[in-house]
């Protein structure tokens, strides 16, 4: 029988005005992989904080047993000697140091109170070969992508001699293929090194994938824990215990609203990169969106999607930018992000902690912040209307908080999600451009944005999709353009396009095959 090597009793922790976690009880055995799961705002990172000592004893209350003695967790490094290492959605890494700095940042090689740089890198290399990261430990880690970042991430939880490793959504920013590989990566883990891994995921594929055990939050509350071979482990069973309901369309339907009318129109639109200006982002691209239409944009991380979004989105990103918009066939030169906005275009990242909200504001401020000609009066702002129309947009959207007063920043990342949708649709604009717009988001939640989508183009207004999801894309989208190494490679229209079609044009692009 498995040994218990962890066990949380009656945990409840309470923010302003909100209840967060009530007497949540959990247990994890030793070598197992256990995920957690709920929508946005049940408690999910809350417990792990809680668990990983960012939320100090004291500051809750119940219990933490690990290795069946009580543990008092005054900090992150309090847990992380007893090997229990957290890995958050965004993660903790310095673009501007080498792999091997950030992988011991804080947990430095040294001899004699000195940096030992010969077995800095020597043990870099040796991490680094565990978790498949074939780079240099020299490259800064912004010269890598996404998914080695992750990688990354979890050869530096290696190096601090991890027991229990905490995964918050991993793969929230991962293509299919990385995702993966990081998957049978914690498998690995399990089979050969007896690592127990704890594992937040919306993708509920994944879960029903690699978990042995998975508890349910809902509201706050552990609603059930499901065994592999004992219980029925199905995304459909897994949705019923995280929603309370069936949700039996993940899709929902939508008829064409197609007019024919071009609405926006891209013609030989070609990126540099800011800083390295002899490197082409996108090249030569084409495309065409119509009103009351949603396109999609299919590609794998590196494509330049997000890159073309935001060229287009009055310049936000690269250099040297040429080529030809048209709005309702009339050129533009947008140069600035408010030139866009008074333009009817929006933009919304897949970056909402970066570059979509301020943290330290209010959900009032942030909804608002894009658009604050719509609650003012002879350039005064009107406070009250100010809250009345958030309220509206709270309620619309579902955002879980007690009053729109409250600061985003402790917000779950799926209801700071909806708060970054909300501050786009205020805007009113015409033509949205929606970059993993469901990333970190739980399936009822994406249901809610889906429809706001349908609702959106409804009204005859335009959606530019990007996601790497290729599911939703095709759920979703009335036309698909494929993307690879900068350029358009693919048109499809919705009944001609397939996983495995998208896929290979992708591969055919890469290999150089076909053309733009």
């Amino acid at each position: 029988m498995a040994n218990t090597l962890l066990e949380m009793r009656g945990i409840t922790k309470t923010f302003p005005g909100v209840l967060a976690l009530s007497n949540v009880n959990m247990a994890v055995e030793e070598g197992e992989i256990h995920a957690l799961c709920g929508e946005n705002g049940a408690g999910k990172s809350t417990l792990m904080n809680v668990l990983s000592g960012i939320y100090p004893h004291g500051a809750y209350e119940g219990d933490v047993l690990y290795d069946g003695k009580p543990c008092e967790f005054r900090s992150m490094k309090d847990s992380e000697r007893h090997g229990i290492v957290i890995i958050h959605q965004e993660l903790a890494l310095v673009p501007y140091l080498t792999i091997a700095e950030n992988m011991f940042l804080g947990n430095e090689r040294q001899r004699r109170g000195r940096i030992d740089w010969n077995i800095t890198y020597e043990k870099a290399r040796e991490y680094m070969a565990v978790v498949g990261l074939n780079e240099d430990p020299r490259t800064l880690v912004k010269d890598i992508g996404m998914g080695k970042q992750q990688l990354l991430e979890i050869a530096k939880a290696l190096a601090k001699n991890v027991r229990l490793l905490i995964l918050d959504e991993p793969t929230s920013s991962l293509n299919e293929s990385d995702s993966q590989r990081l998957l049978d990566l914690l498998l690995q883990f399990k089979r050969e090194k007896g690592i127990t891994s704890i594992l937040i995921s919306h993708k509920l594929n994944e879960l029903a994938y690699v978990a042995d055990k998975i508890t349910v939050l809902r509201d706050g509350m552990a609603i059930e824990t499901l065994t592999k071979g004992v219980d029925e482990i199905t995304e459909e069973r897994i949705i019923r215990g995280m929603v309370g309901r069936e949700i039996v369309d993940r899709y929902p339907k939508r008829e064409s609203f197609l007019t024919g009318e071009v609405a926006l129109e891209v013609a030989n639109w070609t990126v540099y990169h800011p800083l390295y200006t002899e490197r082409k982002l996108v090249d030569n691209v084409h495309l065409t969106l119509r009103r009351g239409e949603v396109v999609g944009i299919a590609g794998l991380i590196g494509a330049g999607r997000t890159e073309l979004a935001m060229s287009i989105f009055g310049k936000a990103y690269g250099a040297k930018i040429s080529g030809i918009l048209k709005k309702d066939g009339r050129q533009l030169w947008l140069n600035s992000i408010p030139d866009a906005i008074q333009n009817g275009l929006a933009y919304i990242t897949e970056d909402r902690k970066g570059d979509g909200l301020i943290l330290t504001n209010s959900v009032k401020h942030n909804v608002t912040l894009a658009h604050p000609k719509a609650i003012s009066r002879h350039g005064i702002l009107d406070k009250d209307r100010e809250v009345h129309s958030v309220e509206a947009y709270r309620q619309k959207l579902g955002i879980k908080c007690p009053t729109v007063e409250q600061l985003v920043g402790n917000l779950s990342g799926g209801n700071q999600q909806k708060v970054l949708v909300g501050k786009w649709m205020f805007a009113e604009p015409e033509i949205m451009m929606l970059d993993e717009p469901t990333r970190g988001v739980d399936v009822g939640a994406k249901y809610e944005i889906y429809q706001i989508i349908n609702q959106l183009v409804a009204q005859g207004k335009s959606i530019l999709l990007i996601s790497s999801e290729m599911p939703e894309l095709l759920g979703m989208c009335d036309r698909i353009y494929v993307m690879c190494e900068g350029r358009m490679v693919a048109e499809l229209p919705r009944k001609e396009a397939t996983q495995e079609i998208i896929m290979n044009h992708i591969m055919q692009a890469s290999k150089g095959e076909i053309g733009a």
